[in-house]
């Protein structure tokens, strides 16, 4: 007589409903998915409203009437799959046909049909390619999202900021440079005796776990290159915000 086996109870992974559905994981097969963490990332990021602050960063010169991911969509997509460890946008070929991604996008309603497949490699690239040459972005054929880097600089600052329920008394910035190892031809790339290789040397400003800066830099440059302005750049928007002013 084979041993009989306890029917695994299906077990709830999120306590929200999405479009009148709840969600559940269980062992019974269907539809498959590695990556149900994202689940609960993407349940974080809509109550920080971290990917929506930053869609909001992008100028969106589509026909919208001919657009199926809008860049909150593409931006969140991207991100939750950097996230779960899927550095690569030729990852998305793939990736865009798992249920929890397509949960987490809120795409619950067409799980298995044709229009609830997310956006592919090609789509998530236009929002990542920038051509500096292109000036007219509304007469552009191959660009129509545009970036404000100075609005998603900002907005690192906001997040920090926000995450206090009351302005605090002090506020310590440690500023440090890594090394970003690279491996190929990379333009601005140099070797560095230091980091014994071929990298950038990107510069970070923190308070203590929050982000405030991430600038990218050529690691043939002096380490403090471009730090008195980034410290300028982002006292002035605290003082702003929590309207500071100097003793």
């Amino acid at each position: 007589m084979s041993p009989s086996h306890p029917r695994t109870p299906r077990q709830v992974i999120n306590s929200s409903k999405q479009k009148g559905k709840e969600i559940i994981a269980n062992f019974d097969g269907g539809l498959i998915t590695s990556d149900a963490g994202i689940v609960w990332i993407a349940e974080l990021d809509k109550k920080l409203g971290i990917t929506e602050k930053f869609g909001n960063c992008f100028q969106d010169h589509r026909h919208q009437s001919y657009v199926d991911h809008s860049v909150h969509e593409l931006l969140a997509q991207r991100l939750y799959g950097i996230i779960l460890g899927y550095e690569d946008v030729n990852d998305h070929d793939k990736l865009r046909h798992d249920p929890a991604l397509k949960i987490a996008l809120e795409k619950l309603n067409e799980l298995e049909d044709k229009k609830g497949w997310l956006a592919g490699k090609s789509t998530i690239n236009r929002l990542e390619y920038c051509p500096e040459t292109i000036l007219d972005q509304k007469t552009s054929r191959y660009h129509k999202i545009e970036p404000n880097f100075e609005a998603i600089e900002k907005s690192f600052v906001e997040f920090f900021l926000e995450s206090y329920k009351k302005p605090p008394l002090s506020i310590i910035l440690d500023m440090d440079v890594t090394d970003d190892q690279v491996h190929g031809n990379q333009e601005g790339a140099f070797f560095n005796s230091y980091y014994h290789g071929v990298c950038y040397a990107p510069l970070y400003i923190f308070c203590g776990h929050h982000l405030l800066v991430a600038k990218l830099r050529s690691s043939n440059v002096d380490p403090a290159d471009g730090a008195l302005d980034e410290l300028q750049r982002i006292i002035g928007i605290i003082r702003v915000l929590l309207l500071f002013s100097k003793p």
